[in-house]
């Protein structure tokens, strides 16, 4: 027979003490230092006065007196203090079911828990952490996401959060933690948070480190008031499971669990208890808000009913990494719901001691489980803010609101305050949905579609304005226009289509979506210039995978100001949701646009007409326009960017507001001269660049030559050159670097029409002439691209060379080099302070040569060292020495480089030399360090970076990181797991040298790494 202790005193330790007892194997439970009404059967109240559980002696002490093999922690506080540890070190035969200190972490610190999501891609809001509150409030401001989230990074019982209606609300929320300390050291740091939209849950798994076991879903309901109002509370009822989460949501929330869980690990932090993940159901799927490291309170009090297995068994095996060996089973045809009972004041000031009555005795379906409750004189009286929490078990969720409401409004003290809409909302949809199968069910809401038709139609008409001839509604079967009310008497039609392809992507990262809307009408408008016609209508398709109203009505507001300044009229679209051919978060967009001429206007291209001499003149873009952003997006991602980081080529822009720049559209600048025939040919510089758009107006034995010093290329497009780095002639055949469109025209009209032009508001250049072409030479030549294109960007990295100079690194390797690679990659990140300038490999079959080379084209050497004696060895570091002298190395890191170097070779790189080691010096010398530490037995090991001396292991230490030691590790596992760790350090180690926050001392009888990471 077992005992257990379990840690607490709320509700939730009621309800998990309450389970406990039900395992036949499970002799006695103690809850310390609990509440008056756990004690019940089995289940014993351990007072404070004689148990401190803050004392891990008294609790070892107590626990080996009372024979209890497992610990059940309730609240994070013991948790956040490391008591998992302790208990661990000092009695290691007791279980002891939750997380380590350092795996408490994903609570105890919401700056940790952020970095965490964002480090290992796990779906969450934006974000950004703050120690200063002007700071804070700027970004607030200025954040392109509605930035209304703040929260103290520390444990604030469950209050430390803010969900503002105003920036203006949330900078008094961000001054109000970090200046007046609202919530103490629990705010010393704030988290600011993108405000998300959806639905929020409570998904609860049981963790061993290795695999989770899920919970059913649950929700809870934060806010004192009903309908979500008043202030946040730690929480005033639960219901579980929610019976409209899809089986594909639970299957996306299980993986991110599982993730979680697994990235935890790889970390070096063997997650173990409890994870418990608020998630808001977006319109793009789960996402993270917060993680907790225990059980939710009142979560487990509607959980605890519905699990059918023994919580014991599933605690202990937690506990000792067999929960993949132990089944759960759940009560799956029942739900369970719980109304929590409040003092009156809460969550501010409240009275205590207000007796209770009329607590009706527990049964199958039915139990109150206490949290602030007190035993005085024989009489139960309030003791906490919360009180009690009514739970009842039904058939679906409106039996057990009912049963759990109807046990509240029975129980009486004086101040009695409960939510009467517990669970409201979702027991009614969840009604209606048993009605019949709706098209709503089926993933197409047309009420939303409806609304979005709603918010539209002004758009509309606002481009009906500037164009006759256009219906005045929307929403018919179709459109119909007069072309004799718009001036047309003998009209052709012009048609054209488009879309704005990865740009897309951009918007959806940003989370800003009118500037596409115009990108789309810019496609199709200015391509059907190109055919002398005017636009006069569009029509658009919006396609996803789930509609939502807000979101599309923001891409036809930008499709009616492009509408707007291309002068046709938003005469209608389609809007097609398709939740099975597209998934929830997935979208795209399509324009149609239908332009006129009238027969007797000037035809477009005339490419007859084109001749030796004409000038080619070229109006300036925007910037990227609508194509190349698949490559763009891949750079930026390869420089380790994010679409909020400042631009390297505007300071005064994120780069994804930047790459949002609408593309121009050019009809009221070039639409009189076209119909005065003073254009012969326009080509619309899209998808190709230049020199496959230009041909396609040209007469067969024509070409042109262009002269890129002769236009401005924005500085977006020389930093993609460097930065990618993409060759010069990638870029003018993928990009418009500049030119959005070309003109071609006689040349005695050059001078006319580049001041129309320019008078227009757009700046033009004469960017060359039409030449004849040669049989196999190109249409399109392009002089001083290379050099027009180079700029102050660095070709290994991308940034600004104008910066302050970085260090220039030199590695040596001898096999693939994955710690380069590691290196490398820091080295491309926007804050780095150093450039690896040549990579050396003593072996010519070294893999990381090739991957120096080919993946960052940087400049590699092969030095091999033909002789073992020491002038041999002498004249080959020599060779060394020489080569990164002259690529300007300043700083050295061996990475993997298997040979020893003489005394004289690190001596004159002493300080500017680094090295790593598999160990956590000074234990665990030598080539054999993991053997080692396997052999002794020791618990943990890890990895060190340290400045080079001539003994070898011997140098100053930089920095060093701690990897566990499990049981069934071997050699090769424990490796693989330090070189993770090594992956993460030694650039830590490599910046912090470079940036002279770390430097070499010396010192009497030594030396020593002065300064951290």
């Amino acid at each position: 027979m077992a005992s257990v202790l379990v840690i607490g005193s709320g509700g939730r330790e009621h309800a998990l003490s309450w389970k406990l007892a039900q395992n036949p194997k499970v002799s006695q439970v103690f809850v310390a230092p609990g509440n008056a009404g756990c004690e019940q059967g089995k289940v014993s109240v351990v007072a404070k006065k004689d148990l401190d559980t803050d004392d891990v002696k008294s609790l070892v002490d107590f626990c080996t007196a009372q024979q209890v093999s497992l610990i059940v922690v309730g609240p994070e506080v013991p948790l956040a203090n490391g008591l998992v540890d302790k208990i661990n070190a000092a009695c290691p035969s007791i279980a002891c079911f939750g997380p380590t200190q350092a795996a408490a972490m994903l609570e105890t610190s919401k700056a940790f828990s952020k970095n965490f999501m964002h480090q290992h891609n796990l779906p969450t809001a934006r974000y950004e952490t703050f120690t200063d509150a002007e700071k804070a409030c700027h970004h607030i401001k200025n954040a392109p996401y509605e930035a209304l989230v703040v929260k103290a990074s520390g444990l604030a019982a469950g209050k430390g959060v803010i969900v503002a209606s105003s920036r203006e609300e949330a900078c008094e929320a961000a001054a109000d933690m970090l200046t007046n300390k609202t919530f103490g050291s629990a705010s010393e740091e704030i988290v600011v948070e993108e405000l998300l939209s959806g639905e929020e849950v409570s998904a609860l798994c049981f963790s061993d480190g290795h695999v989770i076991r899920s919970m059913p879903i649950a929700q809870d309901h934060k806010r004192l008031l009903e309908d979500d109002q008043g202030p946040n509370t730690g929480g005033m009822g639960a219901f579980a499971p929610h019976p409209l989460i899809s089986n594909e949501m639970k299957s996306e929330i299980e993986s991110i669990l599982q993730k979680t869980v697994d990235c935890m690990r790889e970390c070096g932090n063997i997650y173990k208890g409890v994870l418990y993940a608020g998630f808001m159901l977006t319109s793009d799927g789960p996402k993270l808000l917060e993680f907790n490291c225990r059980f939710g309170d009142p979560e487990t009090q509607a959980i605890m009913p519905l699990l059918k297995s023994n919580l014991y068994d599933i605690c202990v095996a937690c506990a000792n990494g067999t929960l993949a060996q132990t089944p759960i089973e759940w009560h799956c045809d029942r739900t369970a719901c719980g109304f929590v009972l409040v003092s009156e004041g809460y969550p501010s000031d409240y009275a205590k001691g207000k007796v209770i009555t009329e607590i009706p005795p527990p049964t199958d379906y039915a139990i109150v489980f206490h949290a602030g409750t007190a035993s005085v004189d024989n009489q139960l009286v309030t003791n906490g803010g919360r009180v009690l929490c009514a739970t009842a078990v039904g058939s679906n969720l409106s039996a057990a609101r009912e049963g759990a409401q109807r046990i509240a409004g029975q129980i009486s003290f004086e101040g009695k305050y409960f939510r009467g809409d517990i669970g409201r909302q979702v027991a009614n949809r969840a009604q209606s949905a048993l009605k019949g199968v709706t098209y709503a069910q089926s993933g197409v809401d047309i009420i939303e579609g409806d609304r979005l038709v709603q918010r539209i139609k002004h758009m509309c008409k606002e481009t009906q304005k500037t164009r006759s001839g256009a219906e005045k509604d929307i929403g018919g079967f179709g459109a119909v226009f007069d072309l004799a009310a718009a001036g047309f008497t003998d009209p052709l039609l012009v048609l054209g289509t488009d879309g704005v392809g990865t740009k897309l992507a951009v918007a959806d990262a940003v989370g800003r979506f009118d500037t596409v809307g115009i990108d789309l009408v810019a496609m199709c408008a200015n391509d059907v210039l190109c055919q002398g016609g005017e636009p006069i209508a569009f029509l658009d398709y919006y396609v996803t995978g789930r509609l939502v109203a807000d979101h599309a009505a923001k891409v036809i507001e930008g499709i009616a100001a492009g509408c707007v300044m291309s002068g046709c009229a938003l005469v209608g679209g389609e809007t097609a949701e398709m939740p099975d051919v597209y998934k929830r978060h997935q979208w795209d967009v399509a324009g149609f646009v239908v332009g006129a001429r009238n027969r007797d206007w000037p035809s477009l291209p005339r490419s007859n007409e084109i001749r030796h001499g004409d000038v080619v003149l070229g109006i300036a873009s925007s910037g990227l326009h609508s194509n190349g952003f698949s490559l763009v997006r891949k750079i930026i991602t390869n420089r380790g960017l994010n679409f909020d980081d400042t631009a390297p080529w505007d300071s005064s822009k994120p780069i994804g507001d930047s790459l949002l720049t609408p593309t121009k559209i050019y009809v009221k600048s070039l639409l009189n001269m076209i119909k005065k025939g003073e254009i012969k040919a326009l080509a619309h510089i899209t998808g190709g660049g230049l020199t496959e758009n230009i041909p396609r107006v040209l007469p067969s034995h024509c070409a042109v030559r262009l002269d890129a010093a002769s236009w401005q290329i924005h500085e977006v497009f020389k930093w993609l050159h460097a930065a990618g780095p993409v060759a010069a002639t990638e870029m003018i055949r993928t990009f418009n670097c500049g030119i959005g469109m070309v003109a071609i025209v006689a040349e005695s009209e050059a001078q006319t029409v580049c001041k129309k032009i320019a008078n227009s508001g757009e700046q033009v250049f004469q960017i060359g002439r039409v030449v004849d072409r040669n049989s196999d030479g190109p249409s399109v030549q392009v002089d001083n691209l290379s050099s027009a294109l180079s700029g102050k960007y660095s070709a290994t990295n991308g940034h600004n060379s104008t910066a302050s100079a970085k260090t220039k690194v030199g590695i040596l390797i001898s096999g693939s080099g994955t710690n380069m690679k590691a290196l490398i990659e820091r080295t491309l990140q926007a804050d780095s302070n150093c450039e690896v300038a040549l990579v050396i490999s003593n072996k010519a079959n070294a893999g990381g040569l090739k991957i120096a080379r080919e993946n960052y084209h940087i400049e590699t050497k092969v030095i091999e060292c033909v002789g073992k004696t020491n002038a041999e060895r002498e004249v080959y570091e020599k060779k060394i020495d020489d080569a990164l002298r002259a690529a300007g190395v300043t700083l050295i890191c061996l990475a993997g480089f298997m040979r020893i170097l003489t005394a004289s070779f690190v001596n004159k790189w002493r300080g500017r030399l680094l090295n790593t080691h598999p160990s956590l010096l000074p234990t665990f010398k030598g080539h054999d360090a993991v053997r080692q530490a396997l052999a002794a037995r020791v618990r943990f090991t890890g990895c060190t970076v340290h400045f080079v001396e001539a003994e070898v292991d011997s140098g100053a230490i930089i920095e060093q990181a701690p990897v566990r030691v499990e049981p069934h590790d071997t050699e090769e596992s424990l490796q693989e797991r330090i070189k993770l760790q090594e992956h993460i350090i030694f650039p830590q180690a490599m910046e912090a040298v470079a940036s002279k926050r770390v430097h070499y001392q010396e010192l009497n009888g030594g030396v020593r790494a002065n300064g951290h990471c």
